[in-house]
């Protein structure tokens, strides 16, 4: 398993951990969540982060728990989706992110869609530079599915596919 941080920054040097910008309700006992931490994603979802930072996205995806009617009516032979609003292809298309990958060692592993996270200063391994971010999603068999909107899309978390949405306070009307 491989550990990655996305950025739009070439020139990081040292990750250093930093409290969230925007704190999100957490479940009682994990409210340190919000505290200064880096932040990791592992290579089997890293896709949730081929975005701009601030890209508003609904990804999903299925898990062993994924009813037949589902995967079928939302997947059908794809290994997930990510949603985006039209309004961001220009931003998509154009953005240029790097890829670091991260030593894994002290990091703890949250249970939650490849997600990590470190108390301490972490160096990177390497960096790549990702430049087309829907070749670069399609390459992980993940389908760009371009909405006007996220709103109708709410119903999503009421499947049962994993649902994640990302920066959806940037969403037009959501």
């Amino acid at each position: 398993m491989r550990l990655y941080h996305f950025s739009d920054d070439p020139g990081i040097v040292t990750f250093v951990p930093r409290a969230v910008l925007v704190p999100s309700q957490r479940t009682p006992g994990r409210e340190w969540l919000n505290g200064p931490l880096v932040w990791a994603i592992e290579d089997d979802f890293d896709f949730l982060y081929h975005f701009p930072r601030e890209c508003p996205r609904i990804l999903i995806w299925a898990t062993e728990a994924t009813l037949d009617s589902d995967r079928a009516t939302w997947l059908g032979s794809r290994r997930a989706a990510a949603y985006v609003e039209r309004s961001w292809m220009t931003a998509i298309s154009e953005a240029v992110l790097q890829r670091y990958e991260l030593p894994a060692d002290h990091f703890e592993n949250l249970g939650d869609a490849g997600m990590w996270v470190s108390r301490e200063v972490v160096k990177p391994l390497a960096r790549v530079e990702l430049t087309d971010l829907p070749s670069s999603l399609a390459s992980r068999e993940v389908e760009l599915r371009v909405v006007d909107s996220l709103v109708p899309l709410k119903a999503l978390w009421a499947t049962s596919l994993h649902t994640s949405g990302i920066r959806l306070r940037n969403a037009s009307g959501w």
